[in-house]
Formats: structure tokens, C-alpha cells, sequence
């Protein structure tokens, strides 16, 4: 019978040295987002708008709700693709003009009360105009662009697009008062009695 040769005891080096991966992940965890949120999304108004009516999610998809936010804007404002995409609707919902642009990937814009020379199937690109505001539809007296975006039938603060929302904080809970450690079974009024 022959001996068995022992295992080798060699130790492979990792290919890159760790320092360099550490490195790499401090760079990396500090460099910002583009001001356009993390998508590429950009505003489809410029200069960036105030939000004058925020996002409200309806508890079902048939309640009620405001699917979108309303930017404020002065009739006639240009309004712009916020990603690329292709127009999938221009016409009139209801009694006010819409244009829809499907963005890829299930996610669709719809902006109103907008008018656009353009038709379906147009290719836009981010930034381009896309149509114009119309006047006083949505916001009472006041004029203002209803941006919707919607990923198949559910729709989704645009404003997570844009990097425009911010960071939910959890604040600390106070502790409860741990009662004293005795058994709470049975209770006294059930206690046998001596």
C-alpha cells in the first residue's frame, strides 16, 4: 500500500487585495444621487415646481384617493417627458386633455390638463416638450400640472422619481414599565384561599 501524499496547506490570496475592495465601498457609499432621483427621472416642469397638491393613496384601488401630485405652473408652461419613453395616449378623459408616455418596464406618466402635437407611438426622450398647460382644470383657480405615474394598474407617488420625497425617520418608542416579575396567573381575586 502506498502512503497518501498530505494536503497542501497552500492558502490562496484573494485576486484583489481587501484594502482595495474597502476602499472601493467607501467611495462608493459616499457619492451622492443625481439630483433627479435615482432613476434618471427628471421634473416635467422647469424651474422644479411646487408641489401644490401632494400624493394620496386610495385604501383600494377603486376609492378614493389623488393619484399623483399637482405642480404648480402658469398656463402655457411647457411641459416635459420626465424619462424616455413613447406616447400611448393624447385625447380628452373626461373633458380635459391627457398625455400618457409609457416609460418601459410597466411604469406610464399621464400628465392633464396638457396638449400636445404629438401622437401615439411618438418616441420622446428625457426633458424633451412633450405639450403645453392648459388652463384651470384641476386646481381651481389656481393653474397647475396632475402628474400620475402608474406601473401596470397601481399608482405611485411620481415624486419617489425625482428623488423628491423624503426619508421616513423612526423615532424611538418610550419602554413600558416592566411590572414586577411575578407570575400573573392567577390572578388574586382567583387564588385559592388559606
Amino acid at each position: 500500500m502506498r502512503p497518501v501524499p498530505p494536503r497542501s496547506r497552500t492558502i490562496r490570496r484573494p485576486r484583489l487585495p481587501i484594502a482595495v475592495v474597502l476602499a472601493l465601498v467607501v467611495v462608493l457609499a459616499g457619492t451622492p444621487l443625481p439630483a433627479s432621483g435615482e432613476r434618471g427621472w427628471v421634473w416635467p416642469l422647469v424651474p422644479r415646481p411646487a408641489v401644490v397638491g401632494e400624493w394620496a393613496a386610495p385604501a383600494q384601488r377603486w376609492g378614493r384617493g389623488h393619484r399623483g401630485v399637482d405642480l404648480a405652473a402658469a398656463p402655457g408652461a411647457t411641459v416635459r417627458s420626465p424619462a424616455d419613453g413613447t406616447v400611448s395616449f393624447v385625447g380628452f378623459v373626461v373633458d380635459r386633455p391627457v398625455l400618457t408616455v409609457d416609460h418601459g418596464g410597466g411604469l406610464r406618466s399621464s400628465f392633464e390638463p396638457v396638449e400636445s402635437a404629438l401622437v401615439r407611438g411618438d418616441r420622446v426622450r428625457r426633458g424633451q416638450a412633450v405639450g403645453v398647460l392648459r388652463g384651470r382644470d384641476h386646481c381651481g383657480a389656481a393653474a397647475c400640472l396632475h402628474w400620475g405615474v402608474r406601473r401596470g394598474g397601481d399608482y405611485l407617488n411620481p415624486l419617489q422619481f425625482v428623488g423628491a420625497l423624503e426619508p421616513s425617520v423612526l423615532l424611538p418608542v418610550p419602554e413600558r414599565p416592566h411590572a414586577a416579575a411575578q407570575p400573573s396567573w392567577p390572578p388574586s381575586s382567583l387564588a385559592p384561599s388559606s
